[in-house]
């Protein structure tokens, strides 16, 4: 029974991780940023769905949708306030710019992050299912709502691939992650696919964040993990790499489900973490890195 409790909870938590690493890896296999801010983005997202349904009182539908749209919001001003503003700076030298930027988007999100806690307080916060009830997989009780949220990750993560894969604009987006220069001789704004790239980061962040909030609940002392594991996901997958990412969110998401029922919730991220070390040592560019 309990292997398969595993196996249910494990698929679950992993799929968020699944869903929250592709958006971390898509900005940077098109525009070559980190974003350190990606956690408290997701919270922020959570929060505002909490809020909305809590405080407005707006349906579970709305407040998710709320809280998508913040997430989006937010991913945008990351791009607008942050990011391209030391793109385009002519006071830090071409070659310290990632570094700044890097050190800018944790520092963003750590504003992002204070803010919450602010305006709402430490305390955990759960947002609204939108399913309700109880089913039972292979004898285990499970929450409808656990089954949901990994069926809304992998529509989501499969909405992202046709996307790219059988439209003029996420060809161009898969282009533009190859070949920017190419891109521009084409005629294509770059600047234009980078925003899209952000908007598209920003909703998927927000659409994990909310579903984070449904399943586990979330603080805005979750920022700084959730930007750690998603981090540690796309270095283990390969930087730059979708599918690295995919499988590395079920090799993390299943080493801490199996540490916390086994061992000890307080441990769930050693494992991931020392196996990332490892990898960093035998294989540096992960899984599948390309770079």
């Amino acid at each position: 029974m309990l292997i398969w409790q595993i196996l249910i909870d494990g698929f679950a938590i992993s799929s968020l991780y699944a869903l929250g690493a592709t958006g971390f890896t898509l900005i940077f296999g098109v525009t070559g940023v980190l974003n350190l801010s990606h956690g408290a983005i997701m919270v922020a997202a959570a929060v505002a769905a909490w809020a909305a349904s809590g405080n407005f009182g707006a349906g579970a539908y709305l407040a998710a949708a709320f809280g998508v749209v913040v997430a989006l919001l937010l991913a945008l001003a990351t791009y607008y306030l942050v990011v391209r503003r030391l793109q385009l700076s002519r006071a830090v030298r071409e070659e310290e710019k990632e570094i700044f930027i890097l050190t800018a988007t944790l520092l963003w999100g750590i504003m992002i992050q204070e803010a919450i806690a602010y305006l709402f307080t430490n305390n955990a916060k759960t947002v609204l299912p939108i399913v309700d009830g109880v089913v039972t997989i292979l004898g285990v009780r499970t929450p409808a709502n656990e089954i949901f949220t990994a069926l809304v990750c992998w529509a989501t993560i499969g909405g992202l691939w046709l996307f790219v894969n059988r439209t003029l604009a996420g060809k161009a987006v898969l282009a533009a992650s190859m070949n920017p220069r190419g891109v521009t001789l084409l005629g294509i704004e770059l600047s234009t696919v980078y925003v899209g790239v952000w908007a598209i980061y920003g909703a998927l962040a927000g659409v994990a964040g909310v579903l984070l909030g449904m399943f586990l609940g979330v603080s805005s002392y979750s920022a700084g993990p959730l930007t750690a594991s998603a981090f540690s996901i796309v270095v283990l997958g390969g930087l730059g790499s979708v599918s690295g990412s995919l499988i590395a969110a079920y090799v993390v998401g299943y080493l801490e489900t199996l540490t916390a029922y086994l061992v000890s919730p307080a441990y769930r991220a050693i494992p991931a973490l020392l196996l990332l070390v490892v990898v960093m040592y035998v294989r540096p560019r992960g899984l599948m890195g390309r770079r």
